[in-house]
């Protein structure tokens, strides 16, 4: 992170607080995120599936080499863990979150911000904006992927994962279940942002990416799911399919689709607005 004290904190854990019934996360995942927010300790640790943090790092510390002292904002800094990485490692960088009483990095300050409405940022304000596991907890993305596109700078990056829906896992876990991978049944009395709300595809965040002005749409998976390894036998039957009904079988079904656990996204704005 970087030596400066600016930070705005957009909690993912909160932004959902605006949706009447935000959607639980997968079982595994949801506990995670349970116990991490119930940090009497204020430690400062990841709200995510493990590991997701540490790998999206080493994936955007590789793309960080390409600007000169970047800007970067956290939006769903949650404890401050990535922020905490990237101030250590000499970046600038600030945080946005929702609920800053759940930010614990206080080296980096954070102010309160939410993702579903107009972000408190000026216009080119930074030069990367990163949300890790945030996509699934909103609705609104169409106005965040408008608001992205303003803040950042001409070449700026906006770098967010998510879980993959497309994966053959969540594919027959939607078959025999009616659920997505990391995607459970809606619990009406929970409004504290940490049910996952959206199961959009590759296809949709395309959409609403490029409709907002971003380019170089790329897409890329932080590890391969076992299950849906052993999947893949059916995937001559799924091109059958298409080749019958006349879907076009590569948007949704390349390999690294259909066998990918979460999506590492990134998205580059290329000309000023």
């Amino acid at each position: 992170m970087n030596k400066e004290k600016q930070s705005l904190c957009v909690s993912k854990r909160k932004w959902a607080a605006t949706t009447p019934a935000p959607a639980v996360a997968g079982k595994s995942t949801n506990n995670v995120m349970e116990s991490n927010h119930q940090n009497d300790n204020k430690k400062i640790v990841p709200i995510a599936i493990p590991g997701i943090h540490d790998k999206f790092y080493r994936y955007l510390t590789s793309l960080l080499k390409d600007f000169s002292s970047p800007l970067i904002l956290d939006m769903g800094a949650g404890h401050g863990y990535l922020v905490k990485k990237l101030h250590d490692d000499g970046y600038k960088v600030q945080a946005a979150e929702l609920f800053p009483e759940y930010y614990y990095f206080d080296k980096v300050p954070c102010t309160r911000a939410d993702l579903t409405k107009p972000l408190p940022f000026a216009d080119q304000s930074f030069d990367v904006l990163i949300a890790v596991e945030v996509m699934e907890h909103i609705t609104s993305h169409a106005s965040l992927f408008n608001e992205a596109y303003r803040i950042l700078k001409p070449g700026g990056l906006l770098l967010f994962t998510t879980p993959n829906i497309l994966s053959l896992k969540s594919r027959f876990r939607f078959l025999f279940t009616g659920f997505f991978y990391s995607f459970s049944p809606l619990d009406t009395k929970r409004n504290d942002g940490l049910q996952h709300l959206a199961s959009l595809t590759i296809d949709q965040y395309g959409y609403y990416a490029l409709s907002s002005g971003f380019s170089d749409f790329a897409v890329t998976f932080d590890k391969k799911q076992s299950t849906s390894l052993w999947l893949t036998a059916f995937i001559p039957l799924m091109w059958l399919y298409c080749k019958i009904t006349g879907h076009p079988y590569p948007i949704h079904n390349r390999l690294a689709y259909l066998t990918g656990r979460v999506l590492f996204v990134k998205l580059k704005k290329t000309s000023a607005p």
